[in-house]
């Protein structure tokens, strides 16, 4: 028999099975749709938008973290997160009150840094697994217009991305391979690197709402597993397009390259949470730049949408290239 790899499911199994469950309530508005970061409910005067996603690929200061990547995709769609809900799935033998406490405090104080209320939940302890395990289900609204959805993005959009990419990744495997990276780069590189998490963030909710105000949006979204490149195709599968990226205008960060080089992995296919990108007519990408900028976020235009038969392709040291596709993402070589 075989078995699939850890990570996203195949994406063509996952197309099939969506097909499975046609959607006849009027009231979805986005339903299950690949390339899409969470679900749309008319609720009369808004739009409610709702997001489930776990975080696996580390425990260190999980709660925070499972905050912070549901709170990503809803404002992805150009929502506001509201509420929060939490699944603990703890293991059994390994779970002490230190732990526990922990986890809900995470929760607790990264719910109100960004003014959500955490109203629910489930906790368990659990002997079927080995780590503790948190699944966050995050609530939004918006305004009908100002809903953001990936399909209605066009050929011959701008591509922005916000901050640079491979910034979660960075942070976990500096987390993960910390005696690694001591003896190769010292204790101050590890700290840095440890650090991205707040600082440039994976928090993406400032960034989207801020462009979502300043100009039409035609699409957003959130890349994370499989990094930046599976981010790319999700975002043009959704809207039925193709891209052209320049390699040269991504911003990846002087740590990222040295851990990427050191692990012999591609910062294109590194979690890539922290970063969010943006297609938008060409005629707005100046004044979301600048708006951005005026609020501490760096925001560089790295490529264009092209008509969906052009396909994926990268121009890298003056050539073009097709994109490169990843089943898994990158920091699977490194941590299981």
């Amino acid at each position: 028999m075989n078995y699939f790899p850890v990570g996203k499911l195949d994406l063509k199994l996952l197309e099939r099975l969506i097909a499975l469950n046609p959607i006849k309530d009027p009231r979805v508005i986005v339903g299950p749709r690949i390339g899409e970061d969470a679900a749309v409910i008319d609720f009369g005067e808004k739009y409610l938008v709702a997001k489930t996603d776990p975080v696996t690929f580390t425990t260190y200061r999980i709660g925070w973290y499972a905050v912070n990547v549901n709170a990503n995709d809803i404002a992805a769609m150009g929502a506001t997160p509201k509420w929060f809900l939490a699944t603990l799935l703890l293991p059994e033998k390994r779970t002490n009150k230190k732990l526990v406490t922990q986890i809900f405090n995470d929760i607790i104080k990264s719910t109100q840094a960004l003014n959500i209320t955490l109203c629910g939940g489930h906790t368990e302890i659990s002997g079927k697994i080995d780590r503790p395990i948190v699944v966050g289900h995050m609530l939004g609204e918006v305004d009908k217009d100002k809903l953001v959805v990936n399909t209605n993005a066009r050929p011959g959009d701008d591509i922005l991305l916000t901050k640079g990419i491979a910034i979660e990744g960075t942070a976990i495997i500096a987390r993960e391979k910390t005696s690694a990276l001591r003896k190769e780069f010292g204790e101050k590189f590890v700290k840095r690197a440890q650090a991205f998490i707040n600082n440039p963030g994976l928090s993406v909710v400032k960034d989207a709402l801020l462009a979502n105000k300043a100009a039409r949006i035609n699409a957003m979204h959130d890349p994370t597993e499989g990094g930046l490149a599976t981010g790319i195709f999700e975002l043009t599968k959704a809207s039925e397009t193709g891209a052209i990226i320049e390699m040269k205008k991504i911003q990846i960060y002087k740590e990222t390259r040295q851990i990427c080089k050191l692990f012999n992995i591609d910062p294109l296919g590194l979690i890539a949470s922290g970063a969010l990108l943006i297609a938008l007519d060409p005629k707005d990408t100046k004044k979301v730049i600048n708006i951005l900028a005026r609020n501490g976020i760096t925001c560089t235009k790295i490529g264009k949408l092209t008509k969906e038969s052009e396909g994926l392709r990268l121009l890298r040291k003056g050539e073009f290239i097709k994109m490169p596709m990843f089943k898994v993402d990158e920091i699977t070589s490194l941590i299981t």
